[in-house]
C-alpha cells in the first residue's frame, strides 16, 4: 500500500432539516425572505425581529475524520440509520457536507444503490453509455469496451430491454459490469454484493480481489465476515458518530459484541465489563500481537483467554479453555485430519436452565470455518446448572484438512433455545493454534478423498484407408 492518501475526511458532518408539517416548510421558505425585505422599515421603526426556524436539525453524521491510503481496502459497518450511506454519498460528491470537508484523489466509481443512475425508460445498452459517460469514459472508449461489459454482465438479449423490466439481480449485474471497466482509482460499494446469484457474486469477488492489488476500496456491508475477509481496516459508525476505527477483525468483533449485547438486553457498560475483556471500557483499537512460532517442532497453541474480547451477562463464565488430544494428553503436531478435543471449564454463578455450549474455529481473518454446539449435535446436557458449581465441557472431533496458518477458537455458553436464548459468556479467540499442512491443494479447508482415479473412456479408431484406385 502506498503512503499517498486517497480519501481524507476532516470533521465531516451532515445535517438534514426536519419539518413537522408541509406548512412549516412553506413558512421557512417565505418568512425569512419577507423579514429581509422589510428590514429597512423595521429599522426605521426601531423594531428588531429575528426569524425563527420552523424546522429541527437531524444530524446524520457528526465530526467524522479519517484517512484511507491509496491501495487500501476499508470496510464501513454499523446499524441501519448509523450514517453509512450518507458518508459514502458525501465521499462520492452526490451530497454536500454541512460542516467539514472530504477530499478524494482519483477517479471514483460507486455502486451505492441498485439501479442508481439508471433511467428506467432506457434500455440496458443505453444505460451503459449513460453511466460510463458519468464515470468519465468517452463514447469511443465505451464502444471499445462494450463487448467486455456485456460479457461480464451476461444478461443476454435483456440488454436491449428497458431497465424498468429488470430484476434486482440483473440491475446489479449491469451496474457492476460498468464500474468494472472504467479504470477507476477508488471503488465504493454499498451492500450491492448482497444481491445476485452465487455464480455472479463469485465473479464480482474475483474481480474485486484483482482490483484490490492497486485500487482503493470502501466496502459498506452488514456482513462482518465479508468485511473481515476483504478489508484491512474498518470504520464503525453509530448514530452518526465515529464509534471505532482500526483493524477490520477487531472492529467487527467489537461491533458484533455490541449488537448481540443489545439484543440480549445487556447495557454497553455491562458488555464492556464482561470478564477477561481485552482493553477495558474502550474496547480494542489495535491488532493483538501474537507470539512468534517456536523454533522447534512441537504443537503451537497459545492461550489467549486472559486477554480475549468477551461479552455476556456472566450468569455462567468460561474460566479455562484448551486444545488437547482426545485422551486428554498434549495435542499432536497439527497437519490436519488429526483427532482433537476442545475443552472448556465453566463456572456457574447463577442457576441457569437449558444450557447451550458451543465453539467455532476461525481463520486469521476472523471468518468462522467450522464448529458446533450441544443443541445441534443432540447432546443430552443436564437440564439445569446450579449456582456455585463447575463443569468441564469437551468437543472431540477430527480436525479438517486446514491449510497452513494460524487459527482461533471462540467459545460460548448460553441457555434457552437456538432461536431464543440468553448469552452468558462468549469469548473471542480464547485459544490460538497453528496448523502445518503437508498438502499443497490451494484450498483453505480440504476433505478426505475416498478415491481419485483416471480411466480411459475409449480409444479413437483410425479412419479407414482409402481403397487403391
Amino acid at each position: 500500500m502506498s503512503s499517498e492518501i486517497a480519501i481524507e475526511a476532516k470533521r465531516l458532518a451532515k445535517a438534514y432539516r426536519v419539518y413537522p408539517t408541509p406548512m412549516d416548510r412553506l413558512r421557512q421558505a417565505l418568512v425569512p425572505r419577507l423579514l429581509r425585505a422589510a428590514t429597512p422599515l423595521l429599522r426605521a421603526m426601531h423594531v428588531q425581529m429575528d426569524p425563527q426556524p420552523y424546522f429541527t436539525e437531524h444530524w446524520a453524521l457528526r465530526e467524522i475524520s479519517f484517512q484511507v491510503g491509496r491501495g487500501e481496502t476499508v470496510g464501513i459497518i454499523g446499524r441501519n440509520g448509523s450514517g453509512k450511506s450518507t458518508l459514502l454519498q458525501l465521499i462520492c460528491g452526490t451530497l454536500t457536507p454541512s460542516e467539514g470537508e472530504v477530499t478524494v484523489r482519483g477517479r471514483v466509481a460507486a455502486l451505492l444503490e441498485l439501479g442508481s443512475g439508471f433511467n428506467p425508460e432506457y434500455t440496458g445498452r443505453e444505460n451503459i453509455f449513460l453511466n460510463a459517460s458519468v464515470l468519465g469514459l468517452s463514447g469511443e472508449e465505451t464502444i471499445a469496451r462494450l463487448p467486455e461489459m456485456l460479457a461480464f454482465a451476461d444478461i443476454g438479449d435483456a440488454v436491449d430491454q428497458p431497465t424498468k423490466t429488470y430484476s434486482s439481480g440483473m440491475a446489479m449485474r449491469l451496474a457492476f459490469s460498468v464500474i468494472a471497466h472504467v479504470d477507476a482509482d477508488v471503488l465504493i460499494i454499498d451492500e450491492a454484493l448482497a444481491v445476485g446469484d452465487a455464480y455472479f457474486q463469485q465473479k464480482c469477488l474475483r474481480w474485486l480481489r484483482g482490483f484490490q492489488k492497486n485500487g482503493t476500496v470502501l466496502f459498506c456491508s452488514h456482513d462482518t465476515g465479508a468485511v473481515m475477509s476483504f478489508c484491512e481496516q474498518a470504520i464503525w459508525l453509530d448514530k452518526g458518530n465515529l464509534q471505532m476505527i482500526g483493524p477490520a477483525k477487531d472492529v467487527c468483533e467489537a461491533y458484533t459484541t455490541a449488537v448481540r449485547a443489545a439484543t440480549q438486553g445487556i447495557s454497553a457498560a455491562q458488555a464492556a465489563s464482561a470478564p477477561k475483556r481485552a482493553a477495558g471500557e474502550g474496547g480494542r483499537t489495535a491488532p493483538r500481537e501474537l507470539p512468534p512460532p517456536p523454533p522447534v517442532i512441537r504443537p503451537v497453541i497459545f492461550d489467549h483467554l486472559a486477554e480475549s474480547e468477551s461479552y455476556g451477562n456472566c450468569d455462567a463464565t468460561i474460566v479455562e479453555v484448551g486444545v488437547s488430544a482426545p485422551d486428554g494428553g498434549p495435542a499432536p503436531w497439527l497437519t490436519g485430519n488429526e483427532d482433537l478435543a476442545v475443552w472448556m471449564r465453566l463456572r456457574v454463578n447463577r442457576d441457569i436452565f437449558q444450557p447451550i455450549i458451543g465453539f467455532h474455529v476461525k481463520d486469521r481473518l476472523g471468518q468462522p470455518l467450522f464448529g458446533d454446539n450441544s443443541v445441534t449435535t443432540g447432546t443430552q446436557l443436564p437440564l439445569e446448572l446450579m449456582a456455585g458449581s463447575e463443569f468441564m465441557a469437551r468437543f472431540v472431533f477430527t480436525l479438517p484438512g486446514l491449510s497452513t496458518g494460524r487459527y482461533a477458537v471462540t467459545t460460548s455458553i448460553a441457555s434457552g433455545t437456538l432461536d431464543t436464548h440468553t448469552q452468558h459468556h462468549w469469548v473471542h479467540d480464547a485459544i490460538i493454534f497453528d496448523v502445518h499442512s503437508t498438502q499443497r491443494n490451494g484450498v483453505l479447508l480440504s476433505v478426505p478423498m475416498h478415491e481419485i482415479s483416471l480411466s480411459p473412456v475409449g480409444l479413437a479408431q483410425p479412419a479407414p484407408a482409402e481403397p487403391a484406385a
